[in-house]
């Protein structure tokens, strides 16, 4: 019996002692709490939308410092250009309305920058065979950042064999750019040379891209 009553004596002065204590805990926060400028909880609490680098971390473990920083200072990542759906079908609707002009029916491929095919047409009276030349000649001149005939003769064959015909250095395919950030590229194929690269120079034109000399 004198056990537990000096058992319980002790629980009951060590309970009114963490009571105390927490007493004092909640008049403190309550003190800074009344301290602080007002909605300035409420700002604390909010997330940033600035872009943060993670926290600088001391050797003791505590927080050091951190800076605002954009988030392709990091070179993580780069902004980058795509071509637009509506920009490809501009320029599909200028190349078949210049190749109409001239009397040519041709083939346009358009492919983005890393030469997947965003749109083509074959127009009625085309050669079916220009639909693989005018493709290859929008993946050149995309992968060359050039037009597809200043590929070098010293290696185009042998890329062109490497890529299965990929590649080629027929005239036709001009990369299009806009301000200078390459975009994709646009084959035309079916007709002369130099008739393929004036319906693609249209086209380039009616969206608006840099014209490539």
């Amino acid at each position: 019996a004198v056990f537990r009553y000096q058992w319980h004596r002790h629980f009951w002065q060590a309970s009114s002692g963490g009571l105390r204590l927490m007493r004092g805990i909640v008049v403190v926060a309550v003190a800074v709490a009344l301290a602080m400028q007002p909605g300035e909880c409420e700002k604390d609490l909010q997330p940033s939308t600035k872009d943060l680098e993670p926290y600088e971390i001391d050797a003791a473990g505590a927080v050091a410092s951190y800076r605002q920083t954009s988030k392709y200072d990091a070179g993580f990542f780069a902004p980058a250009m795509s071509l637009h759906h509506s920009g490809v079908m501009v320029m599909l609707e200028a190349a078949v309305r210049r190749a109409e002009e001239m009397g040519v029916p041709q083939v346009v491929c358009i492919v983005d920058a890393s030469g997947e095919p965003l749109g083509e047409i074959r127009m009625s009276g085309s050669k079916f065979l220009s639909r693989k030349t005018a493709l290859a000649k929008a993946r050149t001149a995309a992968s060359i950042n050039n037009l597809s005939h200043r590929l070098p003769e010293a290696v185009a064959s042998s890329l062109a064999s490497a890529s299965q015909g990929a590649i080629t250095s027929l005239k036709g395919g001009l990369p299009i750019r806009v301000d200078g950030a390459l975009v994709g590229g646009i084959g035309v194929g079916s007709g002369h040379g130099d008739q393929d690269i004036e319906v693609a120079r249209a086209a380039l034109a009616a969206a608006g891209a840099d014209n490539v000399e």
